[in-house]
């Protein structure tokens, strides 16, 4: 009995795995649509390599491309100076830092040195 109920848990793990109830695009957007619904306006994700910023390599937060906000340095007649709330997912490199756990890259399921 146990080894069928191995079996059992063997095949639904592989059926997940290779056809997930909720694949990326659908937690993607399920998370935006709800925070759409919320009052948040949806925004465009920077690109992995940021632009204007010479001060990063990389993007490693989600929060990176809202630093003109925060530092009230972003151009006011850009449509970015009238954001409240934001909503988007962004694609982000683990390159160290404050909270570096490049260490543990590898060694779990969720340590990766690319994220969303």
């Amino acid at each position: 009995m146990a080894n069928t109920d191995a079996n059992t848990m063997s095949e639904e793990k592989t059926k997940f795995a290779t056809h997930p109830e909720w694949p990326m695009d659908k937690v993607r957007s399920t998370f935006i649509k709800y925070f759409e619904r919320n009052g948040h306006t949806f925004w465009k994700s920077s690109p992995c390599v940021p632009h204007d910023d010479p001060t990063l390599l990389f993007a490693n937060a989600g929060m990176n491309q809202y630093k003109p906000l925060f530092l009230g340095t972003v151009d006011p007649s850009l449509k970015m100076a009238s954001l409240k709330r934001a909503t988007n997912t962004q694609k982000c490199i683990r390159a160290g830092g404050k909270h570096n756990d490049l260490d543990d890259v590898g060694k779990d399921v969720y340590h990766h040195t690319f994220f969303e």
